[in-house]
């Protein structure tokens, strides 16, 4: 029976498209106790065991961050909150996330 899930992948921002990072860009799981510690830890083995060094994620405003500070994780950078991608020369939807302050997390 799948409880939980986490999706990984290369970095959404380019600069940390390095080759040896890769990002937890979400977690799901059905309610089960400490199943998003449990993802975390679980990524960071898993992308270690494939030669990546470094595995990051972020967190918006508002989010406790606790099931990566109990799976170990610590806090790089708190990003403010961006105005959006949109410009006259490149129009972008909004997606929702522009307007909202980041944490920058890195596991151990």
């Amino acid at each position: 029976m799948l409880r939980a899930v986490a999706i990984v992948g290369r970095p959404v921002a380019r600069h940390l498209d390095d080759g040896a990072t890769l990002e937890v860009t979400r977690t799901a799981s059905d309610g089960t106790r400490n199943t998003n510690s449990l993802l975390y830890g679980t990524a960071w083995r898993a992308a270690r065991a494939l030669g990546y060094r470094r595995l990051i994620t972020y967190t918006q405003a508002g989010e406790s961050g606790a099931s990566l500070r109990s799976a170990g994780w610590r806090i790089l950078a708190h990003r403010p909150p961006r105005p959006g991608r949109h410009t006259p020369s490149r129009p972008r939807t909004d997606r929702g996330t522009a307007h909202t302050a980041r944490t920058l997390w890195q596991a151990p």
